[in-house]
């Protein structure tokens, strides 16, 4: 298994005649990656304050606390990955759910970061944190899965579905299926081998009436 990357120091500024300050969006990705590679419980502040460049006083007077710093890398990270695979632009819900899990198939194992799946990464890595901490992150979880249900739910009603489909069945696998990738790049697994977890995974979709015509069929109608 190859070692988790150690993030970059935040780059510290030092104007002359002014109190040293710092890059606050380069402190906190520096947070984020400290977390996504160590989980939360594990992140210590020493950790923490040396990769955002900033002693702990400060870390507090900016963000808070380790779990509101915590909750705010995670949603740099989602908006990062959205950015990175805006899924619900493809036209068919198969196709977006096809693109997201191959694209994160090649971001687990991107060899530029650590591997897999900050959220999930999360889930495992912060039992002993307060109740306000754990249903956050429960939401965020919510949050995803119901992204995923509306898009299929869309592919129902524009007919590229099944209309017997079961969007939140759908929704639920399909997240597992994610978070076995996450966990399966965590112990080393290769691209390869995710991607072929996605092909295998997508032969459980269910394919509207139309999609399972073969080609001349659809083609004559």
């Amino acid at each position: 298994m190859k070692k988790d990357l150690a993030p970059e120091p935040a780059k510290v500024r030092r104007p002359r005649g002014r109190p040293r300050s710092f890059d606050r969006e380069a402190a906190l990705d520096a947070a984020m990656k400290v977390f996504w590679a160590k989980g939360f419980e594990a992140a210590s502040l020493s950790d923490l304050t040396k990769a955002m460049g900033i002693n702990p006083p400060s870390l507090y007077a900016t963000f808070g606390d380790k779990e509101k710093l915590f909750l705010e890398a995670i949603e740099r990270y989602r908006g990062n990955r959205g950015e990175a695979c805006p899924y619900a632009d493809e036209p068919t819900a198969r196709g977006a759910i096809e693109r997201l899990l191959t694209n994160l198939a090649c971001e687990f194992t991107d060899s530029c970061q650590p591997r897999g799946c900050m959220i999930v990464m999360a889930a495992t890595t912060s039992s002993g944190t307060s109740a306000g901490f754990q249903a956050a992150l429960a939401r965020q979880r919510d949050e995803g899965k119901a992204h995923l249900r509306a898009r299929i739910q869309q592919g129902i009603k524009e007919g590229d579905v099944a209309p017997d489909a079961d969007a939140g069945a759908l929704a639920n696998f399909y997240m597992a299926i994610m978070a076995g990738m996450s966990l399966q790049a965590r112990d080393g697994a290769s691209r390869k081998t995710l991607l072929g977890m996605v092909e295998t995974a997508m032969r459980a979709w269910p394919e509207s009436p139309a999609a399972r015509q073969p080609k001349k069929a659809r083609l004559a109608a």
